[in-house]
């Protein structure tokens, strides 16, 4: 069919024509943003990563200027982070609630038996893996983990203190994989965050911990703790030296250094069940804006974190492996809630 070149238009064609013009100078309906303050809760006692990190996010916002609205962090560490659960899951359809996992995300419930799953709630964005890593007091004469495994050994079980975040978390299940792998046996002694559990092991009131790198890291910076290993398959890459001697690159994995274990923890954001698309994509977009700044890239490196990130579907199949990997770790270790 040949077209028509002529600009002569029936009326009825050229009003229509006119309509969609002026349409497409007009502005488009603004897509959703909050309306009020955003409160990011953290699921988790003050001074740990996942504190650390929710006011990282916080000072963010606010620096770069990227929402309207304020952002409060609360911290709800009540049953080992099911108070925050809870009150994120109860807060059904408001998208002025987030709040920040790390993988008691599946080890509180499965714990507790507290009635929340993580699908009770909307994933958001990971945010990043955290790294575990194996601390002494610096003044101990332990200089490899192999050294300290042995010098554990010896003692014989329930000598050694291994001090953690909660109980039945992450920190006390990566404790217990360490003793199936070597043949020891810890008193595991329970903390509500990071930040004091560092400070415990300054004061020598307990023998080590498997700290995240971002809860230790000013103790070791000030040659008051030593790092033995970090629990994964593949050294930390960054090189930039954090003490006078050692960068975070330089401590080798547990498994090169005799001691087989590996895990990583979740760090990720999640909004109330029965939020909408529109409000789900608004925040999305708001993270992914916050990892582009360099203080976010600053902070990663400091913390030595591995800097995975996902959202959408792919967040959703690697929380679904993250589940079963875990429930099989708490079955192993009998904590499962009886």
């Amino acid at each position: 069919m040949q077209r028509n070149s002529s600009i002569h238009w029936p009326a009825k064609i050229a009003g229509i024509l006119g309509f969609t013009m002026l349409a497409a100078t007009m502005p488009s309906q603004a897509a959703w943003e909050p309306n009020k303050p955003v409160e990011l809760v953290v699921p988790a006692g003050t001074g740990g990563g996942a504190d650390q990190m929710a006011r990282l996010i916080q000072g963010i916002v606010v620096k770069h200027k990227l929402m309207k609205e304020s952002m409060i962090v609360a911290n709800k560490a009540g049953g080992a982070g099911a108070e925050g659960f809870m009150a994120v899951k109860e807060a059904k359809g408001d998208p002025h609630k987030l709040i920040i996992t790390l993988s008691n995300l599946f080890t509180t419930p499965m714990a507790t038996g507290v009635p929340f799953n993580w699908k009770d709630m909307t994933p958001v964005s990971m945010m990043a893996l955290d790294q575990f890593v194996l601390w002494v007091n610096a003044d101990t004469p332990y200089k490899t983990a192999k050294d300290y495994i042995t010098a554990v050994k010896a003692a014989g079980p329930n000598k050694f203190k291994m001090g953690g975040t909660g109980s039945k978390q992450e920190d006390q299940i990566l404790t217990v994989g360490l003793e199936k792998a070597t043949g020891t046996k810890f008193i595991y002694i329970p903390y509500k965050g990071g930040g004091e559990v560092a400070v415990q092991l300054v004061g020598g009131h307990i023998d080590s911990t498997v700290n995240n790198p971002i809860e230790a890291v000013a103790q070791w910076r000030a040659g008051k703790l030593r790092a033995l290993c970090v629990f994964d398959d593949t050294r930390m890459p960054y090189k930039e030296k954090v003490t006078d001697t050692q960068s975070w690159y330089d401590i080798p994995t547990c498994t090169e250094a005799g001691v087989p274990t590996d895990y990583v923890m979740l760090r990720g954001l999640f909004m109330a069940p029965g939020v909408t698309a529109d409000q789900t994509a608004y925040y999305v977009d708001l993270l992914k804006r916050v990892r582009e700044t360099p203080d976010w890239k600053d902070f990663l490196e400091k913390g030595a974190f591995n800097t995975t990130s996902m959202s959408g579907a792919d967040f959703r199949k690697w929380l679904e492996g993250a589940e079963a990997m875990h429930l099989k770790l708490m079955q192993e270790a009998g904590f499962l809630a009886k």
